[in-house]
């Protein structure tokens, strides 16, 4: 089996996953895809933080931590799905990465609630760690990458040889 990794940038309740390997000293992308980790039928699940706004902080813990529970539950079974799938066509998957924001870290859920940027850095946050969470449940090694250091982590990685697409 050919050794493969995936790698997931988030978004409020889905996420763009690839998937590559590293074939012959170059690196392909094997698989990508969408992957929703939220219910659509859970009301605010896609902006937990915006929805427990106004919510008492007891009321708006609860629902948060009955969110991440679902967010992280349907993150490990798209993960599962993705592994399955690859396996199917001789890959392993032996690692994830996670592109992460270059924010600082959070304060307490009542300042994060009084203020409206920290909300949106909150709720990438929460996508975020679920997807992390997920993959370390299925023992797959995380990896995390500020999305601005990117293009050097491969410069560094691969070399002028790194091909750039847009």
């Amino acid at each position: 089996m050919k050794p493969a990794a995936i790698g997931i940038r988030m978004h409020s309740g889905w996420g763009a996953l690839v998937a590559v390997s590293n074939s012959a000293g170059s690196v392909e992308v094997i698989e990508r895809r969408r992957v929703a980790i939220t219910n659509p039928r859970t009301p605010g699940a896609t902006q937990p933080y915006h929805f427990v706004e106004n919510l008492e902080l007891l009321e708006a813990e609860k629902f948060l931590g009955s969110c991440f529970a679902a967010s992280k539950g349907l993150a490990s079974a798209a993960v599962r799905k993705v592994i399955s799938e690859l396996r199917g066509r001789q890959y392993r998957v032996v690692g994830s990465a996670v592109l992460l924001a270059s924010g600082r870290p959070l304060p307490p859920l009542s300042k994060i609630l009084a203020s409206h940027a920290l909300i949106h850095t909150a709720e990438g946050e929460f996508f975020r760690e679920a997807f992390s969470e997920a993959c370390e449940g299925l023992e797959l090694a995380v990896t995390g990458f500020r999305e601005r250091d990117l293009d050097k982590c491969v410069l560094t990685t691969f070399g002028k040889a790194a091909v750039q697409t847009q």
